[in-house]
């Protein structure tokens, strides 16, 4: 019998990835799977990122909010797993104002939980971030390392694992965490920094660099991202923690160099800004558990993902150019 998914964060940048490949039946063990997908349409969610799949019959839209309970009651009862992204996500903005990232993330994180409970809904996949471990001078992290947050948003991610996570202790449910490095990937929201270089660059602007630039982030295609996501939500162990990553580390001035080149940009176009408060020197996970338990290797090289959405943003104009307007991103 196909299952029934409910996907929060569906209309944003990683969830709809998600939507599109399942109903695409991208992922064998999700082949004929219908699709809900609930969004806030928040200023990052975009239902046109869901324009490839919006005529599937196996697909239906709801615009609400993860912290609304009567809303989570009706939708539901006959769910068999919900796959939950549905998150404020911009370092930035959680600096600025830490307020919606602990009400979404966390108040929203589990009112989700206890109507997945009242539901009975068989499995639960919490999307977070390797952010929730800090900053890690050498060596990779396993999903034993402590969490020790060091932006508002990392800390409100730490704090929604933690009560995912004790709904299995507490309660029996069977929950599964992903952490996952920095992705990349087509219809990214033109404020992260491939995006927003990629953008500014093709339009001949100035892209700002943090500080020295040495901060060193692994890249993960989100399509790799996805189909790991996919492998815990039908074969992940109940409260297990799985680490997914892409294996290309570079440093954000690394990184710069690259957009430059794919851009056919110099050096002139860079703006050394102050650096981000508590920004966090390096990131890096180990992989071993989920490919060894799950299969999983990531699969799109990085040169080549990269010049892939470098053509992508070129293309599709259209989709970003009234987002960056709309968010004073020009």
């Amino acid at each position: 019998m196909p299952q029934r998914l409910l996907v929060t964060g569906g209309a944003g940048f990683i969830g709809s990835n998600f939507v599109r490949r399942t109903l695409e039946d991208a992922y064998p063990a999700l082949e004929g799977a219908e699709v809900v997908v609930l969004d806030a349409l928040t200023y990052s969610g975009n239902r046109e990122n869901l324009a490839p799949i919006a005529d599937s019959p196996r697909y239906s839209f709801v615009h609400g909010d993860i912290r609304d309970a009567e809303l989570l009651d009706r939708l539901l009862p006959g769910i068999d797993a919900v796959v939950h992204f549905a998150a404020e996500s911009h370092v930035d903005r959680s600096v600025r104002d830490a307020s919606i990232f602990v009400e979404t993330n966390v108040l929203g994180t589990q009112r989700l939980l206890d109507a997945a409970l009242r539901a009975g809904v068989a499995r639960f996949v919490h999307v977070s971030t390797d952010e929730v471990y800090g900053s890690i001078a050498e060596g990779s992290w396993t999903e034993e390392e402590p969490l020790l947050p060091n932006s508002p948003y990392s800390a409100s991610k730490a704090g929604s694992d933690l009560l995912v996570r004790s709904y299995h202790r507490t309660h029996g449910m069977h929950v599964s965490i992903t952490r996952c490095s920095n992705n990349y990937g087509p219809y990214h929201f033109p404020e992260k920094v491939i995006p927003l270089f990629v953008t500014n660059l093709i339009d001949g602007l100035h892209v700002p660099l943090y500080g020295d630039g040495r901060n060193v982030r692994d890249w993960l295609h989100v399509d790799d991202h996805c189909r790991g996501i996919a492998l815990v939500a039908t074969g992940g162990r109940a409260g297990e923690i799985y680490n997914i990553g892409g294996g290309t580390e570079l440093t954000n001035r690394e990184l710069t160099g690259l957009l430059l080149e794919a851009s056919g940009r110099d050096w002139s176009y860079v703006d050394t800004v102050e650096d981000r408060k508590g920004h966090d020197l390096r990131y890096s996970v180990d992989i071993s558990k989920i490919r060894t338990e799950l299969g999983y290797e990531p699969q799109v090289p990085f040169e080549q993902g990269l010049a892939e959405v470098v053509r992508w943003y070129r293309d599709n104009r259209a989709w970003w150019e009234p987002l960056k307007t709309r968010a004073a991103l020009v």
